[in-house]
């Protein structure tokens, strides 16, 4: 909820300012619009990112519906992209934003999944249907049970070992957040066969609830933004046998330009044809290389934010995916980057055969010229033949 003053102090000060710009309320209350939710420990977080190309808010507005309590929603009640709905128990969020939609339940960790038991079954446990999470309206991109518990951080073995358990006694990444070490967060960022993830927080009793908050938003953005940002990788793989033929058939305009090996209409063709491949290329796939240099941003964001320390014997989560995360985002800068240099050079081999073929034209056109001036100078001279001939036959 947005804060707001008293009416008297709101139209006490409107009263001594100029009219506000179109835009000033909604900037102003942007800062307001996604606060951090308040998570008492011990607690499960479902979360579930979904791909919203072709969904409408109405939609979304349906589904929401469908929770008890809430028939009489409106899709005016989801214009600010944020709503939060309290329920008995348990509290549904959710979050649109422009490329996905978030759904994030909060609700009690179930007794047999705190710190100590060995890979709980989590499912049981839901308090929403299995058939409104199906039902949710677009496509999976991330789906993660993130699970906050009490544990004592003093005893670093132990509780590792407890954690490496209750994960299913699998390899994790384990790191200390926070500059005084607040909480542990410990993850083997492994799909199951239920379609989560699953993440483990472990804090000390006196963890506040805003804190404990701030933790599970930041761990569930940071790996909603590291898979967002990973789909520009397919499309730079598929790219790039499409570059190097079109890289190849330029090299080989180029070099038909140098050589005069080819009818400058054939190369013509040839070029407009490479462009528009080109081109197309670009526009379909320009946004999503931006959106994965901004989404890459927002994790190297939200890893600082974390402020990790190693836990020995573990590899951090920010190391871990800093390291995953890299090479991909690497290959797809570089498919822009290939992309880019490649419109330009095809720009570039336009311009030069133009030149060709305008100075081609214009030899044509001065050849013309010649030959109608001798043209000319020729019907002037059987003229005056004509002419002095008429004279002489009259004389």
């Amino acid at each position: 909820m947005t804060p707001t003053l008293p009416p008297s102090a709101v139209s006490t000060t409107a009263s001594l300012l100029p009219p506000d710009d179109a835009y000033r309320k909604v900037l102003h209350n942007e800062v307001h619009a996604r606060p951090t939710a308040r998570i008492r420990l011990p607690a499960l977080v479902v979360y579930v990112a979904v791909l919203n190309d072709g969904i409408s808010r109405e939609q979304e507005c349906e589904h929401l519906r469908r929770l008890p309590g809430q028939s009489a929603l409106t899709p005016e009640q989801l214009a600010g992209n944020f709503l939060r709905i309290r329920l008995d128990g348990y509290t549904v969020k959710w979050e649109r934003h422009t490329e996905f939609t978030r759904y994030s339940i909060v609700q009690p960790l179930p007794d047999n999944a705190v710190l100590g038991a060995s890979n709980p079954d989590l499912l049981p446990a839901l308090v929403v249907a299995p058939d409104w999470l199906r039902e949710i309206p677009g496509r999976t991109i991330a789906a993660i049970m993130l699970a906050m518990v009490y544990g004592d951080l003093e005893t670093s073995d132990d509780t590792l070992a407890k954690a490496k358990v209750w994960l299913g006694d699998t390899p994790v990444l384990a790191s200390v957040l926070g500059q005084n070490g607040h909480s542990w967060a410990v993850s083997d960022f492994l799909l199951r066969p239920d379609g989560f993830e699953r993440m483990l927080v472990v804090a000390p009793a006196d963890i506040t609830a805003t804190r404990a908050g701030r933790v599970s938003q930041r761990l569930l953005e940071l790996e909603t933004y590291r898979l967002m940002a990973l789909r520009g990788l397919p499309v730079a793989k598929q790219l790039g046998p499409m570059l190097t033929q079109s890289e190849n058939a330029l090299a080989d305009i180029m070099a038909s330009l140098e050589n005069k090996a080819a009818a400058d209409q054939e190369l013509l063709d040839t070029l407009v044809s490479l462009a528009a491949r080109v081109e197309r290329a670009t526009a379909e796939h320009v946004y999503r290389f931006a959106a994965t240099r901004a989404y890459d941003g927002l994790v190297a964001q939200r890893i600082t934010e974390l402020r990790e320390k190693a836990i020995p014997g573990t590899q951090t989560i920010g190391d871990f995916m800093q390291r995953r995360l890299s090479p991909a985002i690497a290959t797809v800068a570089a498919t822009a980057q290939r992309l880019a240099s490649l419109s330009e050079r095809v720009a570039r081999t336009s311009a030069l055969l133009r030149t060709r073929v305008d100075i081609a034209t214009e030899v044509q056109n001065q050849q013309l010229l010649e030959k109608l001036t001798r043209g000319q100078e020729l019907q002037l001279r059987l003229q005056a033949t004509v002419e002095g001939l008429s004279i002489a036959a009259i004389s």
